[in-house]
């Protein structure tokens, strides 16, 4: 008896030690899963056609990529209840303020329950540009291909056609990081 429990627990225990040492980070069990954080870019050549997404932000205004378009868009993927999105953000804030008028900033909040709880993320973390609440996260399938639909946080470079530059699965790096990539978006 005691020889046929030690293979399957020998065999479980083998298993949870691959699962320990695979390529995806984060917390799959809290509804979403954290990338490395390291960034992808794409050649100008290679890139694809422009986003296209539109929705309300969170005062209930529309907000239409399209509209953006003839500077960088900068679109990070967030929700309230999210730890790493809410570490990343003074980050974000920052990248925003370095950047100035040449960028546009594009918050994507996704699976939140309400407005009003994306909205008290927004005023805590003193966050000053919009934030499209997707809260099915329908939004993100515009980003199929780069992003999967549990990727938050995630940042997404669009250059001045509205297509994608370079993108970032995970908390971002660095504030140099996000703003070399903006700036690198015409090379």
């Amino acid at each position: 008896m005691l020889r046929s429990l030690v293979t399957p627990l020998v065999g479980l225990a083998c298993l949870l030690v691959l699962a320990g040492c695979s390529s995806l980070s984060g917390t799959g069990d809290k509804g979403y899963i954290t990338g490395e954080g390291v960034p992808t870019e794409v050649k100008a050549a290679d890139r694809g056609d422009p986003i296209e997404i539109t929705g309300t932000d969170l005062e209930g205004t529309e907000v239409d990529l399209a509209d953006l378009r003839g500077k960088p868009v900068v679109v990070n993927v967030w929700a309230s209840w999210c730890p790493p999105c809410i570490a990343e953000q003074p980050d974000l804030n920052e990248a925003h303020d370095q950047l100035g008028d040449d960028v546009t900033f594009v918050g994507l909040n996704i699976r939140d329950a309400s407005r009003e709880d994306a909205s008290a993320f927004v005023r805590t973390l003193e966050v000053d540009y919009p934030s499209i609440y997707s809260a099915d996260g329908t939004a993100l399938l515009s980003f199929a291909g780069t992003l999967g639909p549990r990727s938050i946080p995630s940042t997404v470079v669009l250059d001045a056609e509205g297509r994608i530059a370079a993108s970032v699965q995970g908390r971002i790096p660095s504030v140099l990081t996000l703003v070399d990539l903006v700036e690198g978006v015409d090379r």
